[in-house]
């Protein structure tokens, strides 16, 4: 019964109870972490990665890897041609989602990834990429604060610049 269900997992709850695993799952909390996605607004090709590397330096099993995208002269460009997370050395701390400038990189809350296959644990781009919309989902409260951030800093930059002067 999911009624059933719902009001025995909560983690007020006392006492022992039994969940017939799959057919049934816990519910899991908004601030679960298992393994970083990459943010994308609009289209995948927008991400907000700009292949800045912190993520990666903070990282402290060193499992991610990111390869800067160049343009048609050699420069490099802020967004990243290719970018591997080696989801086996991945321990799940946050630390990426934590220290990204660009809220570029969350944690992603699916934890039933069973494989035969072990190079199927090293994600690129396009199994960590995902649409802002997945993430309000999955943290309704954080990406509320961040939005509610994003807005104040936007009308603060309006504020301070000088009027428009109309002639």
């Amino acid at each position: 019964d999911p009624e059933w269900l719902e009001k025995h997992q909560g983690v007020d709850h006392k006492g022992l109870y039994t969940i017939q695993y799959p057919e049934q799952k816990r519910q899991v909390p908004e601030n679960f972490r298992f393994i970083p996605m990459l943010i994308y607004e609009g289209t995948p090709d927008n991400l907000r990665c700009t292949a800045c590397g912190i993520c990666a330096r903070v990282c402290p099993p060193q499992c991610i890897w990111i390869e800067r995208a160049t343009d048609d002269k050699g420069r490099p460009k802020a967004r990243p041609a290719s970018y591997w997370i080696d989801a086996t050395v991945c321990m799940g701390c946050g630390s990426c989602a934590e220290y990204c400038p660009f809220d570029a990189i969350k944690m992603n809350q699916q934890y039933e990834l069973a494989t035969a296959d072990r190079a199927e644990f090293v994600y690129d781009i396009g199994k960590l990429a995902v649409p802002i919309d997945y993430y309000a989902k999955l943290h309704p409260a954080d990406y509320a604060a961040e939005e509610a951030a994003r807005q104040a800093k936007e009308e603060a930059k309006k504020a301070t610049q000088p009027a428009d002067k109309a002639g």
